[in-house]
């Protein structure tokens, strides 16, 4: 049995990538909170382990060699996880090709937008002062279905986002786009899609990962002090 990993976590879509992964593994994990709302992505003991004052973020005390790894950056975490496991991340190495682009496509495309459409629909209306941007609204809102449009004429060709196997490619997209609603979209158009969210909003190991936590993911936007902490100023 493997050393328990650290993980350091709090329940948004960026760390149920990790909590569901860890969770798909069935790898013993334990889990420090980080609030932020409070402001616990600013503590210096956890930014020596994420220096972008960003959660997730692990520590595995079984690491390359035996020797303790921290790791920033959730597509990094997950690429990590599949490698030294040898699971989720393909069969063959077109697979795995396949695996990293739509990996990348979370990380530099769905997850930015979709987490900005977020942003300038729920929570900047609420700060003090109120930034209500129609322009910001539109463009983010127009991107993210512009991405769905991507994700689901591609899942009209293969059962999984990289083909016909489960990956982490699938891990790191499903949490932000299970939150489709919130990002004023419409799966009306995208059967693709709203059948795999439930495919894989069905396993297990993703119920899991999705629970972890989840007493403690509130509305921020009605906390003025978790939007500071959130969205202000910081080094």
């Amino acid at each position: 049995m493997s050393n328990p990993i650290d993980l350091y976590f709090w329940p948004t879509p960026n760390g149920w990538k990790v909590s569901i992964m860890l969770e798909e593994l069935g790898l013993p994990y334990n889990t420090h909170y980080i609030n932020i709302g409070a402001g616990d992505q600013f503590a210096p003991e956890f930014l020596k382990i994420a220096p972008n004052n960003r959660m997730p973020a692990i520590v595995d005390p079984d690491g390359p060699d035996g020797d303790p790894i921290s790791i920033f950056e959730s597509g990094a975490i997950l690429q990590y996880l599949a490698r030294k496991t040898g699971q989720f991340c393909g069969p063959t190495q077109r697979d795995r090709i396949a695996v990293d682009q739509w990996l990348m496509w979370q990380m530099g495309g769905l997850g930015p937008m979709a987490g900005q459409a977020h942003h300038f629909l729920k929570y900047a209306p609420a700060m003090d002062p109120p930034n209500d941007l129609p322009y910001a609204k539109d463009r983010y809102r127009n991107e993210t279905a512009r991405l769905y449009g991507v994700l689901d004429r591609q899942l009209a060709k293969s059962e999984y986002v990289a083909g016909d196997f489960y990956s982490i490619a699938d891990m790191s997209i499903w949490g932000w786009a299970s939150l489709w609603e919130g990002q004023q979209q419409t799966l009306d158009d995208k059967p693709h899609m709203a059948r795999w969210l439930d495919t894989v909003g069905a396993r297990p190991g993703v119920i899991r990962g999705r629970a972890l936590g989840a007493e403690k993911r509130k509305n921020a936007a009605e906390d003025k002090e978790a939007l500071k902490n959130m969205f202000g100023k910081r080094p």
